[in-house]
């Protein structure tokens, strides 16, 4: 007795690495029919200041509270933007606009920007935004082990990923392929 489609399940991955496969022909003319919205706007002018507003905007935040030594404010406002800079980069995929047929379905917005060339303008700036800041995090942290440690984790999180190896690689517990449409 055959199964119906809608009863066969794929089988959980029992590894923690999956590697997203190429792009169907569908998908490539369905890509570069329309403009990629989502990813555009990395490009504009104003895109790259809008990160140093937010960490700026994040340390004084963290500076306005009493209880909160200078270090820990640093800590935080970068922890807190590594933990934005991944889930807007790294953990969600797709568009959120319903024009493009799914063509993105498969990809975060890291692999969307540029139609996920290496080393563009855009790219080396958002790799060096978390460096950046992870060096001034831990000089006014003043070298601390822990401060640097809990500093060096949360940079590590976002630049790894960002790496040219890294590229359409899923690592941790939410590898499982999408689900066929």
């Amino acid at each position: 007795m055959p199964l119906e489609p809608s009863a066969v399940r794929r089988r959980r991955s029992s590894s923690l690495i999956y590697t997203e496969p190429a792009e169907s022909f569908e998908q490539l003319t369905d890509q570069s029919a329309l403009p990629n919205l989502n990813s555009q706007w990395v490009n504009a002018k104003g895109a790259w200041v809008i990160h140093f507003v937010l960490i700026f905007v994040l340390k004084i935040v963290f500076d306005i509270m009493p209880w909160i030594s200078q270090e820990t404010s640093w800590t935080m406002t970068n922890i807190t933007y590594m933990c934005g800079s991944y889930l807007m980069f790294h953990y969600v995929r797709g568009v959120p606009f319903d024009f493009n047929a799914g063509a993105y379905d498969n990809l975060n917005m890291w692999e969307q920007i540029d139609n996920g060339e290496q080393y563009t303008p855009a790219k080396k700036f958002l790799l060096s935004v978390p460096i950046i800041l992870f060096l001034i995090s831990t000089h006014y942290t003043h070298y601390d082990l822990s401060y640097f440690v809990i500093n060096l984790v949360a940079t590590l999180t976002v630049v790894i990923p960002k790496l040219p190896q890294f590229h359409r690689l899923r690592i941790g517990l939410f590898t499982d392929p999408p689900e066929d449409r």
